[in-house]
């Protein structure tokens, strides 16, 4: 029969494989702990069976809750592959009149976040035709201005 340290040692390198085909993160710190009870059973062999499964959950649970307490999100998603402020400035082709209680359109000849037309509200009336930029984003709305 195989020795508990080898068993130990395949499921963490297993885990350890299957968290780089998925890049979860998660599975990581099963695999660590796997294999930080393989190190412990080959310097204590006689420890018992329970012993292994408690230690093994115990290092999973307490270095996943460790990681999750001390991660910190930094990327936005509101604005994949964009700088912040990067559509401010940008100049479209106003393709339905817009004002303060109108909402119109707007197209640009390059997409802008992942679009070329936008719905746009404007302080004054802009009239279908003409040339406006970009002065701010409202949620998923663009003010726009005549140039």
């Amino acid at each position: 029969m195989l020795d508990a340290m080898w068993i130990w040692g395949a499921i963490g390198l297993i885990l350890l494989a299957a968290e780089m085909a998925t890049g979860t993160i998660y599975l990581l710190w099963f695999g660590v702990s796997a294999l930080s009870v393989a190190i412990a059973v080959w310097m204590f062999p006689n420890v018992a069976l329970a012993l292994q499964f408690v230690m093994f959950a115990a290092l999973s649970i307490s270095s996943l809750a460790i990681w999750k307490l001390n991660y910190k999100k930094t990327e936005t998603h509101s604005r994949v592959g964009q700088a912040q402020g990067e559509e401010i400035g940008r100049v479209g082709e106003v393709t339905k009149t817009c004002g303060p209680n109108q909402t119109g359109a707007i197209m640009f000849a390059q997409g802008l976040m992942g679009s070329r037309e936008w719905p746009a509200i404007a302080n004054e009336i802009i009239e279908t035709g003409t040339s406006a930029s970009v002065v701010a984003v409202e949620g998923n709305t663009l003010r726009i201005k005549i140039i």
